[in-house]
């Protein structure tokens, strides 16, 4: 936290030496008009400036999305931090290769810089006691702080204030020129290659790379693959969004997909259409806005992309996990009701078929209303079926009570067999696994414990013959179904 606050205070402070940097990253700083003429010379593309600026946005939001998204699932997010930083001395030098701010010398050399980092990374991890995250931060710190040296005595130089290198801290898409947007592209289509290539490499080792070492592959090749293709996406990208903002391109929109979906192709996707979204947004903004940056409104089109995923996402978010739980917990209340009807009907040695609702609300220890609203619902599920004097089973109904019944009970036999516990502390847990057990595992249960007929407490286990079948209301089965014949009480 302390390292963290440290900073966050120092980035605040160069944006208070350097306010003008920050302000000078919009695209349309030299046509100032109103904001309908605005947006259609946007939705248009009649300006040269803004296409360049806006291809060069999304090819950087689908660069870095895709390598964002290997970062995050190898839990490298920091990484991507420390080399962003790590490449500003390599971008002094490129500048200083010829004197003249040439993209691809600057970008040949900020990649050294940067592989550089990543081999002081593996360097340190292998010959001390210090862990990832703290060479990391001695990376971070010492080459962003070797790059502000250089960059200072660059802009001493004469002429080396026009140099235009100062904006490589946070960007300016109105800079981008052709050669900018081309090396984008070349970026872009070896990182799509790369990865369509190596796909099935790439997944093994980012999951489970003990697996991939035992099957043969070079996981160091990969790892340090990716730390190159990571090194083209920063520095391809400093132009539009500077080296202070480049890790959030790289971190949110990978871990927007990451909410989004499981499966490690669709992440990819929905990394590399989120970050050209996120490029587009801030392009607009930057173009329709007076004196607004292009790469910070990036980032904050990123980060409220996120924030819909946190929220809305179809599996992982907050809603859809606050309605599976909801869901769930009806789901479990509705089957706790089945099993007591049940048990009220075991209780009479199935002598009847017919509950009355106070007979359900003292063996769920509930009020009638509560009763009632239960009952209505797991009629409308057609699990029971209501008269004036009580409640009934359907077969569907039936079916499901004694699955439940038979989950519990297995379960509390299997646990006073295997695991030695005695009978009377098994039922809380029998209560919590009865509604999750599937049918395979209940298989495996019954042959281990050679389809035993009773539980731990004497009671018989509805078997499978017993969920077929039920005698009440016309259907065949009753209370021999549940081993309750003759001799067997």
């Amino acid at each position: 936290m302390k390292r963290k606050t440290i900073k966050w205070g120092f980035l605040v402070g160069l944006l208070l030496v350097l306010p003008n940097l920050a302000g000078a990253a919009r695209i349309s700083e030299l046509a100032e008009e109103d904001l309908i003429n605005q947006v259609g010379r946007f939705f248009s593309l009649s300006d040269p400036t803004l296409r360049l600026a806006l291809l060069g946005t999304i090819l950087l939001g689908v660069s870095c999305g895709i390598m964002g998204v290997f970062l995050v699932i190898r839990r490298l997010a920091l990484m991507g931090d420390a080399l962003s930083h790590a490449v500003l001395p390599g971008i002094t030098l490129g500048f200083l290769w010829n004197m003249r701010k040439d993209p691809v010398a600057i970008f040949f050399c900020a990649t050294a810089v940067g592989l550089l980092g990543a081999a002081v990374v593996q360097w340190l991890r292998q010959t001390t006691k210090h862990k990832e995250d703290a060479a990391l931060g001695f990376v971070l710190a010492s080459f962003f702080g070797v790059g502000i040296c250089l960059l200072t005595m660059v802009q001493n130089l004469p002429g080396g204030s026009k140099s235009g290198l100062d904006k490589f801290l946070f960007g300016q898409a109105a800079a981008m020129g052709v050669r900018d947007v081309w090396l984008l592209g070349v970026v872009t289509m070896l990182t799509l290659v790369a990865v369509f290539a190596f796909f099935k490499e790439l997944r093994i080792t980012s999951f489970d790379p003990g697996f991939a070492r035992a099957i043969g592959l070079p996981v160091q090749v990969f790892h340090y693959g990716l730390m190159l293709l990571l090194a083209f996406a920063i520095v391809s990208a400093l132009q539009a969004v500077g080296v202070v903002l480049v890790t959030a391109m790289l971190v949110i929109p990978a871990a927007a997909a990451v909410l989004l979906t499981d499966r490690l192709g669709w992440m990819l996707v929905w990394a590399a259409g989120l970050g050209a979204l996120t490029g587009v947004v801030g392009a607009f903004f930057s173009f329709v806005g007076r004196n607004l940056p292009t790469g910070p409104f990036m980032v904050l089109a990123a980060g409220l992309v996120f924030a819909l995923a946190l929220f809305f996402g179809p599996r992982h978010g907050i809603l859809a996990r606050w309605w599976a739980h909801r869901s769930r917990r009806a789901l479990v209340r509705q089957e706790n009701t089945l099993k007591a009807l049940y048990h009220v009907l075991e209780s009479e040695d199935f002598r009847r078929d017919v509950v009355t609702r106070e007979e359900l609300a003292q063996r769920r220890r509930e009020t009638l209303e509560e009763i009632n609203a239960e009952v209505k619902k797991l009629s409308r599920n057609g699990m029971v079926t209501t008269f004036r004097d009580g409640i009934s089973f359907t077969p569907q109904g039936w079916q499901r009570a004694c699955e439940i019944v038979r989950n519990h009970r297995l379960w509390e036999l299997y646990l006073t067999n295997a695991a030695h516990l005695a009978p009377d502390h098994v039922h809380d847990d029998a209560e919590q696994i009865e509604h999750v057990l599937g049918e395979e595992v209940v298989r495996q249960l019954e042959r281990r414990l050679n389809f035993a007929k009773r539980d731990p407490h004497g009671k018989l286990i509805p078997g499978l013959e017993d969920i077929r079948q039920w005698r009440g209301t016309g259907w065949n089965t009753g209370r021999r179904a549940v081993g309750y014949g003759q001799g067997e009480r």
